[in-house]
């Protein structure tokens, strides 16, 4: 089939490479957003998946928005079979999933129905999911509500950050993605629609969802971290500043610290929850880089009592 690939973060670029890399298909453009300010600098760059599909040769169109009569034109002409879709982030309008014979079909994060919207991930992390996995169904008016093509299961580790889950889910994504193009090409597969129970919704995750409240047990505060790594970052408080957190190490041992009360050992640093203590790993002060809690915690000279989340010292 000719397709037209729409995606825009480097989540997106593994279901690129294993679309160019299938003899059955060929991607003729994608379509991605546009350049947009990054760096100190704030320089203009190109999405991840432009790049992979400049260094592919392949025509890329950057639409601000889907709707312009001048990218439906373009669209119209290159006649894609299909459009398969990867965390493009822009909705698309009613002419634009017209134009393919096969529609777009997108590759989502979750098993839908649970965890429609933008960060599913994120939200499989912070709910305690043991498994969740990745879906393609095709687009249709509604937020991710489309009929499904295929899953693929994925665990969640208890470790994972959404980052790690995402890096995996990127992989066995783009297989099941080439998998339901080859389905479709051949009419082996039907999209079947999505059962009426068990939806659940993904907002995007805001920076104060990231903000750890220590009167949360161990429990929520290590999966609020591990859920907002890498982004938009977990952080916390101290002395009035805000401190990064990376993924903590719950202690069921440490069951004596107050909530956000520290405790400094030779080389641990630990906080108190609203259960049992977690230990800290590594914590990025505002301005610097990040390093070992133990580090940060000899440098800014913790004393008795202090508390992150607090603007002063509580005893």
């Amino acid at each position: 089939m000719r397709l037209v690939f729409a995606g825009t973060p480097e989540v997106a670029v593994p279901a690129l490479d294993a679309l160019l890399a299938s003899d059955r298909h060929e991607v003729v453009a994608v379509v991605t957003r546009p350049d947009a300010p990054a760096g100190r600098g704030r320089r203009l760059v190109a999405s991840p998946v432009a790049h992979r599909a400049q260094e592919a040769g392949i025509e890329v169109l950057k639409p601000e928005r889907p709707r312009e009569p001048e990218f439906l034109e373009r669209l119209r002409e290159i006649a894609p079979d299909a459009c398969p879709v990867v965390a493009y982030g822009a909705l698309l309008p009613q002419a634009a999933l017209d134009i393919p014979a096969h529609g777009w079909i997108n590759l989502h994060f979750s098993l839908l129905p649970a965890w429609r919207g933008a960060a599913p991930v994120q939200h499989a992390v912070l709910s305690g999911d043991e498994v969740t996995g990745a879906t393609t169904f095709l687009i249709e008016r509604g937020l991710d509500s489309g009929p499904v093509y295929g899953v693929v299961t994925e665990d969640v580790r208890p470790t994972d950050t959404s980052g790690d889950l995402l890096t995996r889910l990127a992989h066995s994504g783009a297989r099941l993605l080439t998998a339901t193009m080859d389905g479709v090409e051949d009419g082996s597969l039907q999209a079947v629609p999505q059962p009426g129970e068990g939806i659940t919704l993904a907002p995007k995750i805001t920076v104060e969802d990231a903000h750890v409240d220590w009167r949360a047990p161990a429990l929520r505060v290590d999966r609020v971290v591990r859920g907002c790594t890498p982004a938009p970052g977990a952080w916390t408080t101290f002395r009035g500043e805000r401190l990064k957190l990376a993924p903590v190490k719950p202690d069921a041992a440490r069951a004596d610290l107050a909530p956000g009360q520290l405790a400094v050992g030779k080389n641990s640093v630990h906080v108190g929850t609203g259960s049992h203590a977690v230990e800290l790993t590594q914590v990025q002060p505002q301005g610097k880089k990040a390093m070992r809690a133990a580090d940060w915690a000899r440098g800014v000279r913790i004393e008795s009592g202090e508390r992150l989340g607090a603007h002063s010292r509580e005893k």
